[in-house]
């Protein structure tokens, strides 16, 4: 088994779920979907060939991200399940099915990853398979639950198990209904995507803009951040609407999804009026063609169709793979692309010193969002791959239907008069020389340009301190960037530990604009608190090089502390399960700086405790690996992980062959049959409760 392969698989894990933190935690991707896919779909294929090599900490194993600390916990009675994705093949990119194969081999089945639903389905593939085809709503995910047709609750999918409870913000939409028309008895889950209406979102965002303040980039991103807050009057004067297309749990009575969402209709919810039942996977791919043509005139953003099986009992005898449905498929559409002027070229200088470029644009709208900026990603792409000069007329899309980015440069007459794009040689913030330096050693054309100013660079302190107070991090509330960039330019805070000394400036606190004795009090408050965080949070906020949650979580359960995470060696560090040698090398290095280390130093001087994991209570279940599904008869979900983590063990969201018992309850779902085809032991609450050595 070669270092190469497993470093890959590190790389993998680490890149994806930085990725899946981008998206779903702090709404701000980076990347396209098909190139999340790309990559998942690589981890996919090596974890397959080599299961020796899969991380407990697998995006494979998982869907989304951890719900917000700030909103209550929010559990999913049936997992929120992610779907698969299928694209429409551009002309020379298939080899049978033409730009829709990607549905033919979902129904009919190929060797390849989608395999085929007949052949899942053997004898018992009816002669013609029935589908609905849904827009697929870019929007987010969201789960209401109803009790005697009241509303009662309502979350986000957060992690598929366990999302946030946004009830409060939910009750100010007005497609959300209190109460339901012929509603059956009892507990009722009814899953949907709350999105923005996009002229109502354009007139928002003129509005803000009149009041100076900030546009909101997209609408997907701006519905995930409106229905986190938790302030339910920011929500309400937000053109914010739900659309009903599936139940969390089986609706009594129903056959088909299509009388799901019938009765779904009749009981007051709005269902998308493009959804389309189809007999076969012609009339599918004529109906996903469809709402492509008609997808540029919608009032509300897709980034393409959602294809079900519309008969249960099938879909019930095709079950689940780990994470998705196999019954469904999400095919995707490709980017929108639009032509429109660049007239500069900026350069942002982020957290590690990295000056990245981006185009400024004649605005523009791309499916339904006015763009006025670009990622050009780096030298290479801008200089290389595009040959960009000012005022080139370029084309744009917004990749994953999210980030713009500049696609090409279209021909025109004269543009050989037009100055190329060319990066500075000094910081367009600090005026220090940059440095250029090899990102990849296998690809020496990818070059890092930087600016190795850390400490003195204002651009690079604003970012490490929004990091350092960012929510993931040390949770600092009231500490935006705003305030950031004010306390900079008043040189009240220049590094982390500049921040626990701000009590030592109230007066002047006070004083600031916008800011008042409450503000000041409330700021301080926070701060003080902040000094407990947990000391997984604290290496996350100190930009520990590719520490992210995971590796902070292995880093503080393997040595408890901060002063012995600093003097770990690189052997001591490689020696941590998950954590591979080039990431144990980076912190090294990152705390063998002195610079580093007095900031730690005056930051535990300053009161920051770094509060290491509690040790376990007992060492019974030392080891072993646990995955709980279904409702226990006494115990709570949390309060069964908690016995179990304060007896040594671990708690997993999915089965593998590394899980040592599956813990099941009434309703137990697919992680059951996964258990049973592996051989993992099934124990029920009471076995749960000897395994601790609890008396029955």
């Amino acid at each position: 088994m070669s270092d190469d392969r497993r470093a890959r698989v590190d790389w993998l894990v680490a890149e994806l779920n930085r990725h899946n933190r981008l998206y779903h935690e702090q709404n701000a991707p980076e990347i396209p979907d098909w190139e999340y896919d790309r990559l998942f779909r690589e981890l996919e294929a090596i974890e397959a060939a080599h299961p020796g090599l899969a991380r407990p900490d697998s995006p494979t194993r998982r869907v989304g991200s951890s719900p917000v600390a700030e909103l209550r916990p929010f559990a999913h009675e049936v997992p929120m399940l992610s779907l698969q994705n299928g694209y429409r093949r551009e002309e020379g990119d298939h080899t049978w099915g033409g730009p829709y194969e990607d549905l033919l081999e979902w129904e009919r089945g190929k060797p390849e990853r989608l395999g085929g639903l007949r052949r899942q389905l053997g004898e018992d593939a009816p002669a013609t398979i029935h589908y609905v085809v849904e827009p697929k709503l870019d929007g987010l995910a969201m789960e209401l639950v109803y009790d005697n047709g009241k509303l009662v609750a309502g979350g986000t999918r957060g992690d598929g198990e366990t999302g946030e409870d946004v009830t409060h913000n939910l009750l100010t939409i007005a497609s959300v209904p209190r109460s339901l028309r012929g509603a059956p008895e009892g507990r009722l889950a009814v899953r949907g995507e709350v999105l923005f209406d996009l002229g109502g979102f354009e007139r928002m965002n003129n509005e803000r803009e009149a009041r100076g303040e900030k546009r909101f980039e997209n609408p997907r991103n701006a519905a995930a951040g409106t229905m986190r807050q938790l302030d339910p009057e920011l929500a309400r004067g937000r053109p914010l609407m739900f659309f009903a297309h599936s139940a969390g749990e089986k609706l009594p009575g129903a056959a088909t999804h299509g009388e799901v969402l019938d009765r779904f209709a009749a009981m007051g919810f709005a269902v998308n009026p493009l959804n389309r039942r189809c007999a076969g996977i012609e009339q599918v791919i004529a109906a996903v063609a469809e709402l492509e043509a008609r997808r540029a005139d919608l009032p509300y953003e897709i980034d393409g169709a959602v294809v079900k099986v519309d008969d249960l009992a099938l879909q019930g005898a095709l079950g689940f793979v780990t994470r998705s449905p196999r019954w469904a498929l999400a095919f995707k559409y490709p980017p929108a692309k639009v032509h429109t002027r660049l007239n500069s070229v900026l350069f942002s200088v982020g957290r590690t010193g990295a000056v990245t470029p981006v185009a400024q644009l004649e605005p523009v709208r791309v499916g339904g969002v006015t763009v006025r900026n670009a990622s050009l990603h780096n030298e290479h792409q801008m200089v290389r791959v595009l040959g960009l000069r000012l005022g080139d007329t370029v084309e744009i899309q917004r990749a994953g239907d999210v980030i713009p980015e500049v696609v090409r440069v279209v021909p025109s007459v004269g543009r050989d008069g037009l100055s190329p794009a060319a990066y500075p040689e000094a910081c367009p913030d600090c005026g220090h020389a940059l440095v250029r330096e090899l990102s990849d050693p296998k690809k020496p054309e990818m070059v890092l340009i930087r600016c190795p100013n850390t400490l003195g660079c204002p651009a690079q302190r604003l970012a490490a301190l929004r990091h350092f107070a960012a929510r993931g991090t040390m949770d600092i509330e009231g500490l935006g960037e705003k305030l950031l960039e004010l306390l900079i330019a008043r040189g009240f805070v220049s590094r982390p530990s500049d921040i626990y000394r701000l009590h030592e400036r109230r007066e002047e606190l006070v004083a600031l604009d916008r800011m008042g004795a409450l503000s000041v009090q409330n700021l301080l408050d926070a701060i003080e608190a902040s000094k407990q965080r947990p000391l997984e949070r604290g290496l996350m906020a100190l930009g520990v090089p590719s520490v992210g949650e995971s590796t902070a979580k292995d880093l503080a359960r393997a040595f408890r502390g901060i002063e012995a995470v600093m003097d770990a060696s690189v052997e001591a560090l490689d020696a941590v399960p998950g954590i591979a040698e080039p990431t144990a090398v980076g912190i090294r290095e990152f705390f063998a700086d002195a610079r580093n280390r007095e900031e730690v130093e005056r930051l535990c001087t300053l009161g920051v405790a770094f509060v290491p994991p509690a040790a376990p209570a007992s060492a019974s279940l030392g080891g072993k690996t646990f995955v709980l599904t279904g409702t226990l008869p006494t115990l709570s979900r949390d309060q069964a992980k908690a016995m179990i983590e304060g007896a040594g063990g671990k708690v997993s969201g999915s089965v593998s062959k590394k899980t040592d018992f599956l813990v099941a309850g009434t309703e137990a779902g697919s992680k059951l049959d996964r258990a049973q085809e592996l051989g993992v032991p099934v124990i029920d609450e009471q076995g749960l409760r000897a395994l601790l050595g609890e008396s029955t």
